[in-house]
């Protein structure tokens, strides 16, 4: 019996790729069509690491419900397929049960792949601080990529860029709080300016106390000098937790002052596009 191709197979104007990949590429044709999920295996030039079980959660069931709406974007190799972008929602599909998903095809070079991996989620706001500098580094060292060339092509200025890319300077435990939402990028790039031998003591104090980015660089100037501790959510291992998930959420440090019945919520921002970002997610337009 002869096989019917898939009704979704087709060939599209790749003018949704365009965020993902600059330039030439949005005139390129590529290929759409329904993929195995076997077919798919995960790519090493992905650079997010780090996936909250609670928003998997919620799209394994928005999958269960819906299918997979936006397509995922993967190349071709000898194996198979490679994935590109769209890791969460691959995940959620496999753990949904889900035999096949949307997917944009396209031959993409190593750097054109990671490239296009970061930019995603660069626009989504999935990376945390570390996993972002992790992949200029790569761009940067793999590639040979300049950080103007790098901030041309995710859509950032270059000396944020210099910034992002200085946390890695920082030790593990420090970049591992950061991952984790401990401890936000604003607090990590204060403690850069931290005396010999006093930035380990001063991170531990700034987590164990609850401290803002302020009192954390007051730390770093004066040294020996510590502020005076305040009373926060810490104590509070319920609020703790919300503070946590809240900065996990918001991609930047929340803490809550006060207790469940009175208080206030300090949501931290470090420049006037993640103010603009945070704006817009309190307002509900992202």
């Amino acid at each position: 019996m002869e096989r019917k191709p898939d009704p979704l197979k087709k060939k599209v104007l790749g003018r949704g790729l365009s965020a993902l990949l600059p330039g030439p590429a949005e005139r390129a044709e590529v290929e759409f069509l329904r993929i195995p999920v076997n077919d798919i295996r995960a790519s090493g030039h992905q650079p997010r690491r780090t996936f909250s079980a609670d928003d998997l959660r919620d799209l394994v069931e928005s999958v269960r419900e819906k299918g997979v709406l936006q397509p995922v974007i993967v190349r071709p190799t000898p194996e198979g397929y490679e994935l590109v972008a769209g890791e969460r929602r691959l995940r959620a599909a496999q753990a949904a049960g889900v035999e096949k998903v949307p997917a944009f095809i396209k031959k993409m070079t190593d750097r054109e792949s990671l490239e296009a991996a970061v930019v995603e989620n660069v626009q989504r706001e999935n990376l945390n601080a570390v996993e972002l500098a992790e992949a200029y580094h790569r761009l940067a060292h793999e590639f040979s990529l300049s950080q103007e060339e790098i901030a041309k092509r995710v859509g950032k200025d270059r000396v944020t860029v210099a910034n992002t890319l200085r946390l890695l300077k920082l030790p593990a435990e420090v970049k591992q709080a950061v991952v984790d939402g401990r401890f936000s990028a604003g607090h990590a790039r204060a403690l850069l300016a931290a005396p010999p031998g006093r930035l380990l003591p001063i991170f531990n104090a700034a987590v164990r106390k609850g401290l803002s980015v302020r009192e954390v660089e007051l730390l770093c100037q004066a040294g020996e000098k510590r502020p005076p501790a305040r009373k926060t959510a810490s104590h509070d291992p319920h609020l703790k937790d919300i503070e946590e998930k809240l900065s996990r959420r918001g991609g930047t440090r929340v803490r809550i002052a006060g207790s469940a019945k009175r208080g206030r919520f300090e949501v931290s921002y470090f420049s006037e596009a993640e103010f603009e970002r945070l704006a817009g997610l309190l307002f509900g337009d992202r």
